[in-house]
Order: structure tokens, then C-alpha cells, then sequence
């Protein structure tokens, strides 16, 4: 069991080398400007490759002077949000790179800190975000990481100025999910987010998916099925069955992404709060309006009947099979498998619809 684990683990690990391939990319487009001057030896290319690479995966302590430097003094035109443990504040490392910088007050979120630290300095996945380092004083701790300068996903469903296409939205929900079947298959034992949401759903500068904050996660020894734990996340993120028993393990994830997916399907808030009388959760509100024969009337208005009605309907379902009993819920592997023949679907109806259009324009 643990040889398929391995092996699955390692077929996740060829999105990987991307980071490296542009970085090398950069390098080699650096000497040629300079090969008027020098001629580099493969040894001299290896180096500067190997440097780079240990640069990019790297998770360092710093100096609390550079994270003071980098974010000017925690200054509060530099805070990017607010969290339970913390702030968290844009700022530039002195090698350039943008990060976000989390501060925490360590007497009342050590746990917090500890936790994201141990989880994400040797964890790699580029739907995961990067843990560029931390810094560890006596009355306050930081976590460094990598700045995705789009924000969060919640701003993109409910902003006001902003908005996703319908294409965009399974890109999203699909890297969203091989962050997660990641997660889920580590070689080390299972890694269970426990707070999957919007807010935690990080874009980066292609709109890539990125899961954050992983205060919460714990991890699940192989062969072990759970962890006992008292009732942690977000309220309506929450796998009901995790409420009553408080058994940590994959499924409530499953059900935290399938919350997820419905918001990206309906652009609705995770409980209708409009009738105040009979609060509705989304999931609850997804089943009606399928028994009601409605599908269609659950998208998004701001998507203007621009997607794929076959993989709405093929998300739709698979969204409330995340949110289902326990037992009957898919994998994360499931899931990404599921996601992936629904964006197939859409990119060849946006297909035939571009072609269509051309040979109208045409005639």
C-alpha cells in the first residue's frame, strides 16, 4: 500500500519541475546576453540552476530585522488581511521577491504558528502555497510566504468590481482539488487542512489556485483512518458527521471543497442569511432546486448562461456527492478525475462556439 502511495505521490511531483524550467529559462537567457564575454561551462550552468532551485524550496529562518525591513515596520498601509492568529502584511524581501508576511502573537497562537511551520517548510506543490521562512522571537513569530497578488477566491465570487468566467472557475476548483489529493496522499502520512473556504483559496498571478493557511491541519499517520480532535474550522465548512463525532480524517475536507465548488457553481454565500425565519445551507439549497428539476437556476447570474450545461450539471452532481454521507463520498482523486472531464467538456463546447461564430461572421 504505502509502494502505491509513493507512486502516486511521485506522478504529482512532475508539475513540480515548472518552477525550475522557467528558472533555468532565465538563467540560460542571462548568458546569452553575456556570451560576448564568457563562454560558461555546464558545470557553471548545474551551479547556478542548483542555487536557484534551493532558493525556489528552501523554507529559512530569518532575521526579525528583515521582516520588520521588508514590510516597513509592519506598516499599516501594508496590511493585505486580517486572520485569527494575526495580520498579515505585503512586503519585499531584500532579494526582491513580494511576500505576505503573517504576524502572530505567540502567547495566545504558538500552536498556530508551529503547525504551519511544520506542515508547509517541506511540503511542495505548486497548488499549495510557498513557505519562504519564518522568524521565531520571544513574544512574536512570523510566517513568510510566497505573494499571490490576486488575492483570494472569496473576493473574486463577492466583489463587486470582480468577476470569473466560467472557464476560470474549474481551473480554479481542479488545481483547488490536486492541491488537496496532494495533501491527502502524502508519503508521510495523510494531511487533513480542516479549513477549507474561500478566503484560504489563494491566486496567483494566472489565476493558479493556491490552499493556505494551514494553522488548523493535522496529519494522519498511514494505516491509522483518524485522529480524534475537538471541532475546529470555519461554521458551514464543517462536515457535519465531524461536528458530532470529532473524527479528523480526508472526508471532511472532501466536504469542505464540495461547499466550495457549489459557491463556485452558484456564486452564493456558503448559508442563505435572506430568510431569516429558516437559515438554508448551500448544499440544501443545491438538492432542492435539483429535485425541483431546476439545475440551471442555481448558476451564477453573473456567469450570463455562458458555460457548459453539461459540465455545470456533471459539477453540480459532484459537488453534492462531496457533501453527502461520509461513506459515499468520492476521493480527492475521484474528484480531480471528475473536474477534469468537465473542463474537457467546456473547452470543446467553447470550441464549437468560436468556430460557429467565425463562420457566421463569415458569411
Amino acid at each position: 500500500m504505502t509502494k502505491i502511495l509513493i507512486l502516486r505521490y511521485e506522478a504529482l511531483l512532475g508539475c513540480l519541475s515548472a518552477g525550475v524550467i522557467v528558472g533555468l529559462i532565465a538563467i540560460l537567457c542571462h548568458i546569452r546576453r553575456r556570451e560576448r564575454k564568457f563562454k560558461p561551462s555546464r558545470k557553471d550552468i548545474e551551479v547556478a540552476l542548483a542555487s536557484l532551485e534551493y532558493e525556489e524550496t528552501t523554507c529559512k529562518p530569518m532575521p526579525i530585522k528583515d521582516i520588520y525591513t521588508a514590510t516597513e515596520n509592519l506598516s499599516p498601509s501594508n496590511v493585505i488581511g486580517q486572520g485569527i492568529a494575526g495580520k498579515v502584511y505585503r512586503g519585499v524581501l531584500a532579494n526582491g521577491w513580494p511576500v505576505a508576511v503573517k504576524h502572530i502573537v505567540k502567547n495566545e497562537h504558538a500552536e498556530t504558528f508551529l503547525r504551519e511551520v511544520k506542515s508547509l517548510s517541506h511540503v511542495r506543490h505548486p497548488n499549495l502555497v510557498s513557505l519562504r521562512g519564518y522568524c521565531d522571537g520571544q513574544e512574536e513569530c512570523f510566517l513568510v510566504y510566497e505573494l499571490c497578488i490576486n488575492g483570494n477566491l472569496s473576493e473574486w465570487l463577492f466583489g463587486k468590481d470582480k468577476n470569473l468566467s466560467w472557464i476560470q472557475r474549474l481551473q480554479i476548483a481542479l488545481g483547488s482539488a490536486c492541491g488537496l489529493w496532494f495533501l491527502h496522499i502524502y508519503p508521510e502520512g495523510c494531511i487533513v487542512h480542516r479549513d477549507i473556504k474561500p478566503t484560504n483559496i489563494l491566486l496567483g498571478v494566472d489565476m493558479e489556485p493556491k490552499l493556505s493557511d494551514f494553522g488548523l491541519s493535522r496529519v494522519i499517520d498511514l494505516g491509522v483512518s483518524h485522529v480524534s480532535s475537538e471541532v475546529r474550522g470555519t461554521f458551514g465548512y464543517v462536515d457535519p458527521e465531524y461536528r458530532h463525532n470529532h473524527k479528523v480524517n480526508a472526508a471532511g475536507d472532501v466536504y469542505s471543497f464540495g461547499m466550495v465548488l457549489l459557491q463556485l457553481l452558484s456564486g452564493k454565500r456558503v448559508i442563505n442569511i435572506m430568510n431569516t425565519a429558516m437559515p438554508m445551507s448551500l448544499d440544501k439549497m443545491a438538492s432542492t432546486v435539483i429535485q425541483d428539476g431546476n439545475v440551471l437556476e442555481f448558476a451564477d447570474p453573473r456567469l450570463n448562461g455562458e458555460y457548459s450545461t453539461e459540465a455545470f450539471d456533471l459539477s453540480l452532481k459532484l459537488a453534492l456527492s462531496c457533501t453527502g454521507h461520509k461513506k459515499q463520498r468520492p476521493s480527492m482523486e475521484q474528484v480531480v478525475s471528475r473536474l477534469e472531464k468537465a473542463l474537457e467538456i467546456s473547452m470543446r463546447d467553447d470550441a464549437k462556439h468560436n468556430s460557429i461564430s467565425i463562420i457566421e461572421s463569415l458569411a
